[in-house]
């Protein structure tokens, strides 16, 4: 386990150092130059030329990727050049940062404790009406796209039963991760963040419960349940001490990506509802062409998925001793 943990840590680097060249250069040499977009379509070219030259937009591309590859390793990711002018974007994304973990954490939280059961007793369960129910769930769940529950679950929950799920107003600036100060960001302590968290583990909840029906059913055939059921250990034993293990490989897996996940957002709740996330940010950035904004959150979400798909392959080992042996 050491040494396959040596090796990924030695990858990991270079992963990213392919990632930050190629987003950079994406960045760089993309549609419509930024000093352009930054000034608007009535700067004269003097004025362009200058702004290129004091942001170092003139010199090489070499020269341009290491000085930004150095400031970043400092955490100093540049400044907005458009909607957040001269803010800087490490600022922007630490303030971001809360409200989308804290909303993603809560639809994964939702998810699992949702649709793990609801497959387990499903797989228990094969071809039975409960069976047949959740089947049905999950293709709804999977079929409806997060644009059209938008609308629809605001209208019924909100609008409809304001007092069921308030979701109006729900933010207006990022606070801290746990504040209660009126008028701000309040977390998970906040009614509000139900609703949009309830409509992001839809599809969570889908993907978590077929994928333990199917892990489900197939470890139940396995030859060790047959041999765990000979020695005369009780089926509630059975299944849970040596099914269920085995079961949630698959879902580690899905809940490794999708922890990597946390910091990308989701660009429809977030901007549907107001939070104040990495989403909505992203969406404000991509929109005005703000490229130190967009760049920072490509490196940041690589980095977020390389490090969960390195602990979803460490977890494989704990569940699985015959991953941990080789």
């Amino acid at each position: 386990m050491g040494a396959f943990l040596v090796r990924r840590l030695i990858w990991l680097p270079i992963l990213l150092f392919f990632i930050s060249l190629i987003t950079f250069a994406l960045g760089l040499y993309g549609p419509g130059d930024p000093v352009q977009v930054m000034m608007g379509l009535h700067a004269n070219p003097e004025t362009i030329e200058r702004l290129r030259h004091e942001y170092g937009f003139d010199q090489p591309f070499y020269v341009q990727y290491l000085r930004y590859i150095g400031n970043a390793l400092q955490g100093n990711f540049g400044y907005s050049l458009v909607k957040y002018r001269d803010q800087p974007v490490g600022k922007l994304i630490a303030d971001a940062l809360p409200a989308t973990i804290q909303l993603n954490l809560l639809a994964i939280g939702l998810g699992v404790l949702i649709g793990v059961p609801l497959g387990l007793l499903a797989g228990l369960n094969r071809d039975s009406w409960l069976d047949l129910l959740v089947r049905a769930f999950v293709i709804a769940g999977i079929s409806f796209p997060i644009i059209f529950l938008n609308p629809v679950l605001t209208f019924i929950f909100s609008r409809r039963h304001d007092l069921i799920l308030p979701a109006a107003n729900l933010a207006v600036s990022v606070g801290p991760i746990l504040p209660m100060v009126q008028g701000r960001w309040e977390g998970l302590l906040s009614a509000k963040i139900i609703l949009p968290a309830l409509i992001e583990s839809t599809g969570v909840i889908a993907i978590m419960t077929r994928q333990m029906r199917a892990g489900i059913i197939e470890v139940m055939n396995e030859d060790f349940i047959r041999t765990a059921r000979a020695k005369g250990l009780r089926e509630r034993l059975v299944i849970f001490r040596h099914a269920l293990r085995n079961a949630l490989i698959p879902i580690a897996t899905i809940l490794g990506l999708m922890l990597g996940g946390l910091v990308a957002g989701s660009f429809l709740v977030e901007n549907w509802f107001g939070v104040p996330g990495v989403g909505a940010l992203t969406f404000d950035a991509l929109s005005s062409r703000d490229y130190y904004v967009v760049m920072a959150m490509v490196l940041l979400i690589a980095v977020a998925y390389v490090v969960s798909n390195l602990i979803v392959d460490l977890t494989y080992g704990y569940l699985d001793p015959r991953i941990r042996k080789q």
